[in-house]
C-alpha cells in the first residue's frame, strides 16, 4: 500500500477514486511518564517519552488509515494529512488523526 502526502504518484495513473479514508489514535501517558518527561523538559533535554508516544500514535493512525483503504479496494492513499491535538487540560491525552483519498493506481 502506497501512502503519500502528494496528490499523485509519479509514473502511476489513478484508475479509480474510492473515497476519503481516516485513521485515528488517542493515547494517554501515565502519571510517572508525565512526571519524568516534565523533569527532562525543565532541564532542557528532549522528552523521549513523549516522542515515543507520538510515534506510536502516528503509527496506529496510519495503520488504521491503510486498513480502511484496503477495505474499500484501494491500493494507495494520496493526499495524506496528519493532524495532532492535545485533548483535555493536563490529562496528557494525545490524538493523532490521518486522512487521505483512497485510490486504485494502475
Amino acid at each position: 500500500m502506497i501512502l503519500t502526502t502528494t496528490p499523485s504518484v509519479e509514473g502511476r495513473k489513478v484508475s479509480r477514486y474510492c473515497g476519503i479514508v481516516t485513521g485515528e489514535a488517542i493515547l494517554g501517558a501515565n502519571l510517572f511518564k508525565d512526571l519524568f518527561a516534565g523533569i527532562r523538559d525543565i532541564v532542557g533535554g528532549r522528552s523521549a517519552t513523549y516522542e515515543r508516544e507520538l510515534q506510536r500514535a502516528r503509527d496506529i493512525a496510519l495503520a488504521e488509515l491503510e486498513e480502511r483503504a484496503r477495505a474499500v479496494g484501494a491500493n494507495a492513499v494520496i493526499g495524506v494529512d496528519l493532524d495532532y491535538e492535545v485533548l483535555g487540560q493536563g490529562n496528557g491525552m494525545l490524538m493523532v488523526s490521518a486522512s487521505g483519498t483512497a485510490v486504485v493506481l494502475e
